[in-house]
């Protein structure tokens, strides 16, 4: 766990296992049930005749492109991502997974996890482990001191909370 602080253009492609399975799901789903019935609809506008000004086969041909394109990239990232399945030997610091609790410099406190770029949900409070936050939470401390680059200016950050938990456990 120790080397995942993004670099250049090797920026980490971590999952957790609860992305994961939602990526899979989703292929799942495209696949074994979506495609299926548009492929039916498409099959059955095809049938009632003129497919040059048919919306129904018209539209329906659109959403396989679209359904397959979906497939094809959910495939291909679910072979490039690496799923961390283990919490950090060092809890006491900031690693992929980890829930932080940050307070700015008005005391108002906010709770991350950080995730991967694929299931990144700011409302949920899941952020990316590329965004430049978690750049700069990752490998600090409790009550360690981060400066973020925001589109407002500098921002400064206490760290008051770092914990692990599995996602059955996630809000």
């Amino acid at each position: 766990m120790a080397n995942q602080t993004p670099s250049g253009n090797n920026r980490p492609r971590y999952i957790t296992p609860e992305g994961e399975q939602a990526l899979r799901d989703e292929l799942q789903f495209l696949w074994k049930v979506k495609r299926p019935e548009v492929t039916q609809a498409v099959r059955e506008a095809a049938a009632l005749g003129d497919r040059s000004e048919n919306a129904e086969y018209i539209y329906g041909k659109k959403q396989l492109r679209e359904i397959d394109r979906r497939v094809r990239f959910l495939s291909k990232r679910l072979d490039e991502v690496s799923v961390v399945d283990r919490l950090p030997e060092d809890r006491s610091r900031v690693f992929f997974a980890a829930w932080v609790t940050i307070e700015d410099e008005d005391g108002s406190e906010q709770e991350y996890r950080i995730v991967g770029a694929d299931e990144f949900d700011l409302e949920k409070g899941y952020l990316s482990i590329n965004s430049p936050l978690a750049r700069a939470l990752i490998g600090k401390h409790l009550d360690d001191e981060v400066s973020v680059r925001t589109p407002e200016g500098w921002k400064q950050v206490v760290i008051t909370d770092i914990r692990y938990q599995m996602a059955s456990n996630d809000k």
